[in-house]
């Protein structure tokens, strides 16, 4: 099928699916059996900052409940890509805690300190700079919402593609606690233990616990250590005080230690040195370095709410975070020490936001101040041991920011409002980078001396721009809203910290920040008594100086560049449903489709020292055109409780890996689960069956393409880097099968 043709049968599918939700209305409305009052439940969301009704926001935004994500099986927010339209949320290679996010199109891949990523992670509105650490764990949570679009008028930094709000749950004063176990597949064995009270009538604490194991789906062969496993321990405290009628202070603090093995690749290809043909699991690997790793996160925040009249509303939130990584990552995946990658990163961040928002009967305000400090540092080699030399990176980058924002909502009449917002940023970053050769194997932790310095220098710059947002919201009935929308997002420029300006004398000049104008037009809808629920959006971005990091192989190791991509453009459209067929049967449905291209590449090409155009080549990555899941809900009810059987198919059309084609690029693929959950009468017990990737569907997320040169047929020609074909994947989770009991008190 070509790809006119393709977008004419997705665009029908999009009109067949409102159609059908029209005849179900009115098929419904003939049905006089239906008890008035039933319905979908009411989901409560806290998108801009206030809480709202889902349905009456003008925002793309899905909503998961802790019992929605209880009922999934749900162990990390990665599992959520399979229900949200055109949005990508994925452990990144080699690793087991870093995220990799996208949503429309928009994100950031490299997981190297000095780039800031384009979807905003947050953690109870404190903003998560780095995305080491970021494969949160469903845990101690009350919500997860996922905003698509920009949202920079209200959230701290970079949320030019989307946001992800990871909001813990409340301590209320009752004494309660839970204690819950898992066993499963490959040996998973997880703890989870929380609880709160009240010391006084106004203070109360609270604290979460969680050790989270599992042996390795595959393992490293020539050592026997496991690969893929998990071993990983969390915890958090809470306190709140209830200083008066109208004030609130909520302090947290977390802690996440991980210590799984770093993850070995799978070789496409047969090792140009050893002869090691692809092994006939995916999860199954060679290495040449210890698979010891480390990465640990921590931070705390305190939060004031003080409610200054019965119209002002002044919040506070105060926090500070740091993480460490030390992994190893074998490149090449052989047992020679070919391509080898040992690193240490760390950061530390301080934010501090003033809020100042005000609600009167037809008009709604949020208005602040945004601050952010904080220093990413970072050391990394690059041993090539066919060639005896070591390249090693290292440097940090210091980032401060400031920011006063505002939005506006003026209810014009019953059915008619606007909104009005922007935010004013100024982004300032100095770094510096230091590029060595050396001689022989070197580590970060070594010793040595040079042979050759590719780069030793410091550089500093700034941004800033005003980001608006407009839109108008039309209540045509209780149960039927549209919405049109503006919003410009801007993510901040940066310093290449792999730059070498032995090859390019110019790599120490600061790449400009992206900026994305996105027009969106949706419905929100609501028919069959409430019964059937349909959110729609159609989505249309001028996405500007992409920033794009493309590394090559050269003689002496890596050479990165970071190119800003202009004019590229984004488009699509988004459809979430839910139906409650019966009072006990209930269906789900999303479908997204995105079609982003570039239309245009400025590539500087180092061999002819001339720039190209290389739009024609590229396609975005980690983009599926297509993307679509669904799934039912089955309640039964006997004497011993109440059992709830749900299910769902994920599909996510072809992948790109990176922006230019390779052999890594996936195939179309779908995903099946099944849960089967148990509640007893009392509410006390509950007990899980859930079984992931049903079918156990091999797919693959990320990889490492350092290919050797070949012809136009295929063959290679000569050697790769070090030596080496490394063309290595990473692959999403096998079939699991866990059993959950748990127990409140």
């Amino acid at each position: 099928m070509n790809k006119q043709a393709f977008r004419r049968s997705i665009c029908a599918l999009a009109v067949a699916s409102a159609c059908a939700g029209m005849t179900a209305t009115a098929v419904a409305q003939q049905d006089e059996a239906q008890a008035e009052g039933q319905g979908l439940e009411r989901i409560q969301v806290t998108a801009r900052r206030s809480v709202e009704n889902l349905q009456e926001v003008p925002v793309a935004v899905s909503s998961f409940s802790e019992a929605d994500l209880e009922r999934l099986g749900l162990e990390d927010i990665t599992e959520l890509q399979q229900r949200i339209p055109n949005t990508t949320l994925q452990v990144s290679r080699g690793t087991n805690s870093t995220l990799t996010a996208y949503i429309r199109g928009i994100g950031q891949q490299d997981p190297l300190w000095g780039f800031e990523p384009g979807v905003g992670i947050y953690i109870d509105d404190v903003y998560i700079a780095r995305p080491q650490g970021a494969v949160l764990e469903v845990f101690d949570v009350e919500r997860v919402e996922v905003l698509r679009g920009p949202q920079g008028t209200l959230y701290g930094k970079n949320t030019i593609g989307g946001a992800m709000k990871y909001v813990t749950r409340s301590l209320t004063g009752d004494t309660q606690a839970h204690v819950q176990g898992t066993l499963g597949s490959y040996n998973q064995r997880d703890l989870k233990v929380s609880g709160q009270t009240s010391v006084t009538d106004n203070f109360f604490v609270g604290g979460a616990f969680a050790t989270l194991n599992r042996d390795g789906f595959g393992e490293f062969v020539n050592t026997g250590d496991d690969n893929y496993n998990k071993e990983l321990t969390t915890g958090r405290i809470s306190a709140r005080w209830l200083a008066s009628d109208r004030v609130d202070v909520r302090f947290s603090a977390d802690r996440t230690d991980d210590h799984s093995n770093s993850r070995g690749g799978y070789r496409l290809t047969t090792s140009q040195i050893t002869g090691q043909e692809p092994f006939g699991s995916v999860y199954d690997s060679q290495t040449a370095l210890p698979v010891r790793n480390r990465v640990r996160t921590e931070g705390m925040s305190l939060t004031v709410d003080w409610e200054m009249s019965d119209d002002w509303m002044f919040k506070s939130v105060t926090a500070m975070r740091e993480g460490y990584t030390n992994t190893n990552i074998d490149f090449d995946s052989t047992v020679e020490p070919t391509l080898l990658v040992p690193a240490i990163y760390e950061d530390e961040q301080f934010t501090q936001e003033f809020q100042f928002n005000y609600t009167a009967d037809n008009f709604s305000m949020v208005s602040g101040l945004y601050f952010y400090e904080g220093e990413a540092c970072g050391v990394f080699g690059t041993l090539l041991g066919q060639l005896g030399v070591s390249v090693e990176n290292g440097g940090c980058v210091d980032t401060s920011s400031q920011a006063v924002f505002g939005q506006g909502t003026y209810d014009l009449n019953d059915q008619w409002s606007i909104t009005l917002g922007g935010r004013y940023t100024n982004d300032e970053k100095s770094a510096d980078v230091f590029r060595a050769t050396y001689l022989g194997l070197k580590f970060p932790d070594d010793e040595a001396t040079p042979i050759a310095i590719n780069s030793d220098f410091e550089t500093d710059a700034s941004w800033s721009r005003f980001s608006p947002h407009a839109s108008v919201r039309y209540r045509a009935n209780r149960d039927l809203m549209y919405y049109a929308s503006y919003s410009n997002g801007f993510k901040s420029g940066g310093v290449d910290m792999r730059a070498d300006q032995s090859l390019n004398p110019d790599a120490n000049q600061p790449y400009d920040p992206e900026i994305v104008d996105t027009f969106e037009v949706g419905v929100k809808a609501e028919m069959w008594d409430r019964r059937l629920r349909v959110n729609a959006a159609l989505f249309y971005s001028d996405y500007q100086d992409m920033q794009v990091t493309v590394q090559r192989a050269v003689d002496a190791g890596v050479a990165s560049q970071v190119l800003n991509a202009a004019d590229a453009t984004v488009q699509g459209f988004e459809i979430e449903s839910i139906f409650q067929a019966t009072e006990s049967l209930t269906f789900n449905a999303t479908l997204g489709y995105v079609d982003a291209s570039f239309d245009e590449v400025a590539f500087f090409n180092p061999v002819t020292g001339e720039i190209d155009d290389v739009s024609d080549l590229w396609s975005f990555a980690n983009t599926p055109e297509l993307s679509a899941n669904l799934g039912f809900a089955k309640e039964f009810r006997t004497q011993w409780g109440d059992m709830v059987w749900s299910g769902n198919l994920a599909y996510r059309s072809e992948t790109q890996i990176f922006e230019v084609p390779s052999m890594l690029d996936m195939d179309a693929y779908s995903l099946a689960n099944t849960s089967v959950v148990w509640y007893s009468n009392d509410g006390r017990w509950n007990a899980g069956l859930h079984i992931k990737n049903l079918f156990d569907k091999e797919h693959r997320l990320a990889g490492y393409n350092f290919a050797a040169p070949r012809d136009a047929s295929g063959n290679i020609t000569g050697p790769g880097l070090g030596g080496e074909d490394t063309i290595v994947g990473y692959y999403g989770d096998p079939r699991t099968v866990s059993f959950t009991l748990g127990y409140r008190f």
